[in-house]
């Protein structure tokens, strides 16, 4: 049996239960929140038991941002960049994104400079961490607090 069109389009009770249904299961399925205990455990995968040393290790980025969808981002290491000594890897953590890895970067001693730039999505104010990784195994590291006032990563 065919419905009507008129049937189609006024609202009943089953319709409403899906929807209201639907609506709930969305909201369970969003991404979560990294938490500072997350960035801390991803911190320690990329040093691998290694404690790493503050100083070295520059991060340029806004202290506070009007619009979480683009922020820039510089990290500078202060190595020479020669055979003997260089960087080998940057990691960039973040403490309330979805995700607490914001990327890993591999360098080595024709790189030039120790220096990454990139631009990179923000949820909400927060903490962000880099650690560099030298060419004699020791790890540096830096760390930066940002307020941001329009979040990104936000579905509305």
């Amino acid at each position: 049996m065919i419905a009507s069109r008129k049937s189609l389009l006024t609202p009943n009770r089953r319709g409403l239960l899906a929807a209201g249904g639907g609506l709930v299961g969305l909201l369970a399925l969003r991404p979560a929140h990294a938490t500072a205990s997350a960035m801390q455990e991803a911190m320690k995968a990329f040093c691998a038991g290694v404690t790493p040393q503050a100083g070295r290790v520059t991060l340029d980025i806004p202290p506070l941002v009007e619009n979480g969808n683009s922020v820039p981002l510089t990290v500078r290491v202060e190595a020479a960049m020669t055979a003997q000594e260089h960087v080998r890897r940057i990691g960039v953590f973040n403490e309330r994104n979805p995700q607490p890895n914001i990327a890993v970067f591999h360098l080595n001693a024709r790189s030039g400079r120790a220096e990454v730039a990139t631009r990179i999505r923000l949820g909400d104010s927060q903490i962000i961490a880099a650690i560099a990784e030298l060419s004699d195994g020791s790890l540096w590291t830096a760390t930066a607090e940002l307020v941001v006032t329009l979040p990104a990563c936000v579905e509305s």
